[in-house]
Formats: structure tokens, C-alpha cells, sequence
């Protein structure tokens, strides 16, 4: 089996819509995905109308947090969408998100960017406003050569001169909420140095003592000593290790199934849901 842990539509800051995301995971020859827009499960729906028979759909979301001053992503999988305080906190992150890009748009601004709110909104689509938008807008006007050199302290990295903060969920409210609506959770690329600070392996510990599933190992951001370093880490304090593409369409250089989940491992994540469960596809329209 392969199994992709974690992708990104038009609902948030991906470039597939969720229909065309389900159907380039079965032609990239993945047996599950699940779909982790941020902080949204706005496309659910349209990708389960989608999915083809032979693939899974495990629904998701990447819910925004924030420890001690650095910021982090929390995959949450197989939860209730409808419980209330966890789906009112999703509420107010991507309430957050609109004044929260308007403000990076004039910090661009003040820095003598041309940038406007018109261009970013325009990118953005109908999906969940975000920094990619905004760094997506910095490539079109060739200030950066492509999205991830956007995030650098001189622009849009955590701290860097166009930054602005925004909502962001306590990690260990984010996992008493998940938990309570029935879903599992995973620390998104915990080691990407490349995106910021990241949060100390003492934090990651005190994550799993309050009840954190797992750690995101084999992902796009960390080298193989790093993944090695997780893996060994994961094992120590008893969590799931995953592997996942991060894919956010033409967005981003990574490609679906880049990498994978084990099998046993993602068995472990669904025992564990209660929440929700995966979707078996039946073959949606071509």
C-alpha cells in the first residue's frame, strides 16, 4: 500500500481542487490520501464526490499552533468536523486570516513591494487565505524565484520583516480538542529548520505525555539525518512515525506520494479514530 498522509487543495493553499487532488493521487498510484487543508474541512465533501474506486480518503486538516513563542502544525486526522469547540476554534484561525494577509500585504508594502490585497486575494482563489498566497504574489512580481524563497526572515518567515501573527491554537488544546472529537494527531515536519525555529525536543515530549499520536518523520523538509534523529525519537517516547508529501499542487516542487506512510502505521491511525473513518472510493466522475 502507499499511503500520502498529507495534502493540500483549493480549500486552503494548494493549486488542485479536492476533486482533482483525489484523482491525481490514484493516477500518481497512491492507495490512501488524506486531505489536511489548514485549519478547514471545507473539501471534504467535493473530494469525496471525486474519489475513484481503489483510493481512500482520510479526512483531515493541519490545524494552526503556537508553543512558547514558536509556531507549529498539527495534523489531526478521522475527527468529528461537527463537533463544536474544536470546529469553533478552526472558526477563529481562518477568521484570522484575511486582516492577518492584509497586513502582510502593507508590511510588503512599506518595504517597497508592489504587492496589493487585489493580487493576493486573487491567488488565493476561494481557498483559506495564507502566507503561500502572499508568497505566490512575490514570485509573480519576481521579488523571490519561487514560493519557498519567500520564506526567508527577509520576507514571510516566522519573525521576518513581513511577518505578522495570527490566531493560533495551544498545541495541547489543540490535542485535548482533536482527542475529544474523536481524531489523532500528528506534529506536521517538526524538524523543518529551513521554515523558522522549531520547537525543542523537550516540547515534543511534554506533546506526547498530553496525548500526541505521532511525528511526522519522512517529509520533504527534514535531510535523513534528521529523519533519523525523528525516527529514533518517535520510538523513544512512544509515538507513530509517518511520512508524507506535504502537497500543495504546482504550489510546491514536491510531488504526491514522495513520501509514504507504512501500512501498519496507518492501520494504528485508524484504530485509534473514532471520530470519523476512512472513505473507500466507488468510483467518482472521470
Amino acid at each position: 500500500m502507499r499511503i500520502d498522509l498529507h495534502t493540500h487543495s483549493t480549500a486552503s493553499d494548494g493549486t488542485d481542487t479536492p476533486a482533482e487532488l483525489v484523482r491525481n493521487a490514484a493516477a500518481a498510484g497512491l492507495d490512501v490520501v488524506a486531505l489536511t487543508d489548514h485549519d478547514t474541512t471545507r473539501g471534504y465533501a467535493e473530494a469525496i464526490a471525486a474519489l475513484p474506486e481503489g483510493l481512500t480518503l482520510v479526512t483531515g486538516a493541519e490545524l494552526s499552533c503556537r508553543i512558547d513563542g514558536v509556531g507549529l502544525h498539527m495534523l489531526a486526522y478521522l475527527f468529528d468536523p461537527e463537533e463544536p469547540e474544536l470546529a469553533a476554534e478552526r472558526e477563529l484561525v481562518r477568521d484570522d486570516r484575511v486582516p492577518r494577509a492584509r497586513a502582510m500585504v502593507g508590511k510588503l508594502q512599506e518595504l517597497g513591494v508592489p504587492v496589493t490585497w487585489e493580487q493576493v486575494a486573487r491567488i488565493a482563489g476561494d481557498g483559506s487565505v495564507g502566507r503561500p498566497h502572499v508568497a505566490e504574489a512575490l514570485v509573480e512580481l519576481g521579488v523571490v524565484p519561487d514560493v519557498s524563497g519567500a520564506f526567508t526572515p527577509e520576507w514571510l518567515a516566522d519573525g521576518g520583516r513581513a511577518y505578522v501573527e495570527k490566531h493560533e491554537l495551544d498545541p495541547f488544546d489543540a490535542i485535548r480538542l482533536v482527542k475529544a472529537a474523536g481524531g489523532v494527531t500528528v506534529f506536521a515536519h517538526p524538524l523543518a529548520v529551513k521554515r523558522g525555529e522549531v520547537v525543542p525536543e523537550s516540547a515534543i515530549a511534554r506533546l506526547a505525555e498530553a496525548g500526541l499520536d505521532g511525528i511526522e518523520v519522512d517529509h520533504m523538509d527534514h535531510d535523513e539525518a534528521t529523519r533519523a534523529r525523528l525516527r529514533g525519537l518517535a520510538k523513544e517516547l512512544g509515538l507513530l512515525a509517518t511520512g508524507s508529501s506535504d502537497y500543495h499542487g504546482t504550489r510546491k516542487t514536491c510531488r504526491l506520494g514522495d513520501f509514504t506512510t507504512d501500512p501498519e502505521i496507518y492501520g494504528e491511525i485508524t484504530r485509534r479514530a473514532t471520530g470519523a473513518f476512512p472513505v473507500p472510493g466507488t468510483g467518482g466522475p472521470a
